[in-house]
């Protein structure tokens, strides 16, 4: 039987707005104790009034202890969903891409390395890493993006296939556009392969609510994308090419 989040401690990172903010709210709709975490203090503090929760502002891999702190001394959920969209090709800029591998692989890392010796312990606890199809697939226009969200995706799966014997529970969220800030910054590239289908971010919460129900591991929003996945790995040329094809038609357009 899946536990329910009544009463659960959880924390979710990069929640003053977009997809971080529907999770909260609806954890705390569901009667979880939550923190709301992000870079920007006042976004953190007015979700946090809004639903009733505690605002924990701050770099997100490095908030563990105030966030368990805030919670009364237990984690029991943590939602990884602080990410950069970082765009670029290979020739971006250094600091683009240590930044993004910082913020969407190694926060990850950073949060699992403090909490999983309790949760070892106890025996249960539940990562929610906001990875994005681009983990699965790719993004064109988007190397850093890109790279750092398979490795993100990598990881959350590392972490499912090492430690589920012992009661950890891993999710990776997939979903292609989602109307957030996110998908602006994507710019015309965003404008020809995201949007067309994008999602509200309480639609992601809601296929993450369905999916620990269902105590499954991958999230897919656009329930599309799983099809999209097994295309990729079945004939990655043909997966290449078609890719490509959207390459030269966004290259034509802008």
């Amino acid at each position: 039987m899946v536990e329910s989040p009544q009463g659960q401690s959880v924390v979710v990172t990069g929640a003053g707005g977009g997809i971080g903010a529907a999770l909260a709210r609806r954890f705390a709709a569901a009667g979880a104790r939550v923190v709301v975490n992000d870079l920007d203090a006042a976004k953190a503090a007015a979700v946090a009034d809004e639903i009733g929760a505690t605002a924990v502002p701050g770099d997100a891999s490095a908030i563990v202890d105030d966030a368990r702190d805030a919670l009364g001394g237990t984690v029991d959920v943590w939602c990884a969903n602080a990410g950069l969209s970082s765009g670029g090709t290979e020739a971006a800029d250094p600091a683009v891409w240590a930044a993004a591998w910082d913020v969407n692989v190694m926060a990850h890392v950073r949060a699992a390395q403090a909490l999983l010796p309790d949760w070892l312990e106890r025996g249960s606890g539940r990562f929610v890493s906001t990875v994005s199809a681009a983990g699965l697939l790719t993004m064109i226009g988007a190397a850093p993006y890109s790279v750092t969200k398979h490795g993100a995706y990598a990881f959350a799966e590392w972490l499912s296939l090492t430690y589920r014997h012992r009661g950890v529970k891993v999710h990776a969220i997939c979903p292609q556009g989602v109307r957030t800030d996110m998908l602006t910054e994507a710019g015309s590239a965003g404008d020809l392969v995201l949007a067309p289908t994008a999602i509200e971010p309480e639609d992601v919460a809601d296929a993450l609510f369905a999916g620990m129900a269902e105590d499954r591991f991958l999230i897919l929003p656009h329930p599309e994308v799983a099809g999209y996945y097994a295309g990729r790995a079945a004939a990655p040329d043909r997966w290449l090419a078609t890719m490509n094809h959207i390459q030269q038609k966004w290259e034509a357009d802008r």
